[in-house]
């Protein structure tokens, strides 16, 4: 994969992401890498270093739209080498061009936003599930909070995050609540010896609020790209 090199990385921030060329298959693709580094827990939907733990990097791959692969875990493994990465990270899978990605900060919280929307819906559907996964068409939204959460609040950022998703779908005229692969990833800082990480992230709380703008204006331009 070959680099373009990106602006200089805040104190605090993940963002803003490298991004990454290869082929495969004769079929130019492209990625978003954010060298987290250490200090940082992320929780995560995500197929490789999905769950809650400290992660070093997010690596948001695009693949073919005939994506056929039954291990995506393993393949982005394969490209996080690829681009030199160690260590525990999160990777992250779509569809959509991830050139035309979403970005917004909102006192002090960054979040950046993927949208492929060529197969959408409302998460409350007749539609019998499937124990297999569909195929990536997928929303991904990645956010970093200068801060440190509890655990709780850290799951609790993921319903805002997931709200907030909604509520810029809606605005941008999409009749849906999202796609049947949407992922999200919460980052937030490694709490120091004796720090009190902050106990909630709800839309109305400090930081809730601030990751529910961001992740709004992200969403937004994202699903608005062409």
């Amino acid at each position: 994969m070959s680099a373009v090199i990106p602006p200089p990385r805040t104190t605090t921030g993940l963002l803003p992401p490298q991004q990454l060329t290869r082929t495969e298959d004769g079929e130019q693709l492209h990625a978003l890498l954010w060298r987290a580094g250490t200090g940082w827990r992320m929780i995560s939907s995500a197929v490789l270093g999905g769950g809650l733990g400290e992660r070093a990097w997010v690596l948001n791959a695009q693949v073919s739209h005939g994506y056929r692969r039954t291990d995506p875990d393993r393949h982005l493994a394969d490209l996080a080498a690829e681009a030199r990465m160690e260590g525990p990270g999160v990777g992250l899978m779509t569809a959509a061009d991830v050139r035309a990605y979403g970005h917004a900060r909102d006192t002090g919280v960054e979040a950046t936003a993927t949208a492929g929307l060529g197969v959408r819906g409302w998460a409350a559907s007749p539609a019998q599930g499937a124990i297999t996964p569909a195929r990536p068409g997928t929303i991904n939204i990645v956010v970093a909070l200068p801060v440190a959460l509890t655990d709780a609040a850290l799951v609790n950022a993921v319903a805002t995050a997931t709200e907030a998703k909604v509520q810029a779908l809606l605005n941008t005229g999409h009749d849906c609540s999202g796609t049947p692969t949407d992922a999200v990833c919460i980052a937030a800082r490694t709490p120091c010896p004796g720090e009190e990480p902050h106990a909630f992230a709800g839309p109305r709380s400090l930081w809730g609020a601030r990751l529910a703008r961001a992740v709004h204006r992200a969403v937004q331009t994202a699903a608005n790209a062409p």
